[in-house]
């Protein structure tokens, strides 16, 4: 990257800085610098610290390999990101509300979130959903909610990402046949089904099916997909849930392309599908945490990684292949039930760094969301903070102006070196199925977890308003509360779907969703059939679960 004459300078010169500034700070206290994942922060960083990167093969142009700067030439000059906002709570009509409220204030795609049972596989009149129903998303049941949830929204204009892991099949279906009916072809919708079975044994929990057969039904919806839905992206493999668990920033990067590397090669061998025709569609999903430079780094790191893995491990061609798309949250772990105003403050900060490393889409956490799901006043502030960023700060005008930071790219390079040493590992072990069969991601993120929760408790962490500032008045939040009467209209809304529906022809497409999962045909075609009899959810999780039994979590220590 630089002349030898330029690294005998910085080389020379950093000496006589360093010297300097001892005599200056030799009184001070010792302190450690390290990222919120610890690693070691220098006091400055010199063309020394970059001096075996290559600009041409390392960092490049945006819009070419190996897309450090990002997949798109242009950047956000061309266009922003699309402003997410996480939306679901109660029914279906109280979602579809908040949908049309924030599309008219501006937001650009819309996020969806499930309430627990829908998340797990059981319907609203389960004895499992009792209190559950419409808590912490929306309740969908059969397509008669998805039509209500969909109504009057213009599903060939706006992309929708459904954040749905065991029954994502299902409600993917659901949402096929909700376009069906507005006259809408499949040719014609976009969005995001989570669809990441991986990440929820390593990390969130939420589980149905044992690992091979949930991943068989991963590459069932991204094979259906690469042919009858070509702008829908069938997975978003998330390291966003890994790092909610306590995982590092490299554990959330290793991890997260490793289960990528364990779905195409399931797809490649089960499916028997050329790379370059599933892979353009293949998304990510990652966690903006509150280090600002450690986040750009790590997206960054994620880039290039997945570009040199894509075209060496697996021989694509297509340099859409290679792109490493990805939404961002910001850090729901990084946000504080004290003091919960400082969280506009964390959120933003969170967004820009996102923003800087390139996101494609990007939901920013509202204040009240450690409490509860975000009311209107808190979801507008955080609508609004990527609003400002987007038009006032002048951070899209130019495609990724860190490039070339000596910290920024030495940090990018650590990122990418650790993370690679973690893949290693899993490859050596037999790929990410074999290594969470021996819980070792898991006791990675668990121990990671525990070392941070140690240095908060410590104060060698600072969390403001929880170890450290922690006085001052506390100010009420009006938190947005689910009337219990939800559950109640929930179970009349199923009850009268059942009454009106023909049972007979349900039990029938059921049975073809059952010989599907014996036969190892992809189930989808089947589980779209059954939806449209309005089947409900459980009744087709019901039928996964006993052909391919159910998993329950060993615990690791």
């Amino acid at each position: 990257m630089f002349t030898d004459k330029t690294g005998d300078q910085a080389r020379e010169g950093k000496k006589k800085w360093l010297a300097d500034i001892k005599k200056a700070t030799s009184a001070a206290p010792a302190r450690k610098f390290s990222t919120v994942s610890d690693l070691e922060i220098k006091p400055i960083y010199t063309p020394e610290d970059v001096k075996d990167l290559d600009f041409g093969s390392d960092i490049g142009f945006p819009g070419a390999y190996p897309f450090t700067r990002g997949v798109q030439a242009t950047g956000y000059r061309g266009r922003p990101w699309t402003i997410r906002l996480f939306s679901g709570f109660g029914t279906a009509t109280d979602t579809n509300r908040r949908w049309h409220q924030l599309l008219k204030e501006g937001e650009t795609g819309l996020s969806t979130a499930f309430d627990f049972p829908t998340l797990m596989g059981y319907d609203s009149d389960s004895s499992r959903s009792r209190a559950e129903v419409g808590k912490c998303g929306v309740a969908i049941d059969t397509l008669a909610d998805m039509e209500v949830l969909t109504k009057g929204i213009p599903l060939d204009k706006v992309s929708t990402s459904m954040t749905i892991n065991p029954p994502a099949s299902i409600l993917w279906a659901m949402y096929l046949a909700a376009a069906e009916k507005q006259g809408i072809g499949w040719d014609k919708i976009s969005g995001t089904i989570q669809n990441d079975m991986l990440k929820e044994f390593a990390a969130q929990k939420t589980f149905m099916c044992p690992p091979e057969p949930s991943i068989r039904l991963v590459s069932d919806t991204i094979e259906f997909g690469t042919k009858f839905v070509p702008r829908w992206n069938t997975i978003s493999i998330s390291g966003y849930h890994i790092r909610e668990a306590g995982s590092t920033a490299v554990q959330e990067l290793a991890f997260t392309l490793a289960d990528g590397i364990a779905y195409v090669k399931d797809v490649i061998e089960r499916k028997k599908l050329d790379v370059d025709a599933f892979a353009p569609r293949l998304s990510f999903f990652f966690n903006s945490h509150i280090d600002f430079f450690e986040e750009i780094a790590k997206f960054r790191a994620a880039r290039r990684m997945w570009a040199r893995i894509m075209k060496e491990r697996f021989k694509a061609k297509n340099p859409r292949s290679m792109w490493l798309r990805f939404h961002s949250q910001t850090a729901g772990c990084s946000l504080t039930a004290q003091q919960p105003f400082n969280n506009v403050i964390r959120t933003t900060t969170e967004a820009l760094a996102a923003i800087l490393g390139g996101t494609q889409s990007l939901h920013t956490n509202s204040l009240d969301e450690v409490l509860a799901l975000p009311s209107d006043f808190a979801v507008n502030i955080a609508l609004r903070t990527q609003q400002v960023i987007a038009e006032e700060t002048g951070v899209i005008n130019t495609t990724d102006p860190l490039a070339g930071s000596f910290f920024v790219e030495s940090l990018t390079n650590e990122m990418e070196e650790k993370a690679w040493a973690y893949i290693e590992k899993i490859d050596k072990m037999g790929g990410m199925l074999a290594a969470l069969e021996r819980g070792f991601p898991q006791l990675e993120i668990a121990n990671a977890a525990y070392k941070f929760q140690q240095q908060i408790d410590n104060g060698d962490k600072v969390m403001i308003g929880v170890n450290k500032y922690e006085g001052g008045e506390e100010i009420p939040v009006d938190l947005l509360k689910i009337d219990e009467k939800v559950e109640a209209e929930q179970f009349k809304r199923l009850k009268a779907v059942k009454r009106k529906r023909d049972n007979r022809a349900v039990a029938r497409k059921l049975a073809d969703v059952r010989a599907a999962c014996k036969s190892g045909e992809n189930v989808m075609p089947a589980v779209i059939e059954a939806v449209k009899e309005y089947a409900t959810e459980q009744e087709i999780c019901d039928v996964y679960r006993e052909v391919f039994g159910e998993y329950r979590d060993p615990g690791w220590f």
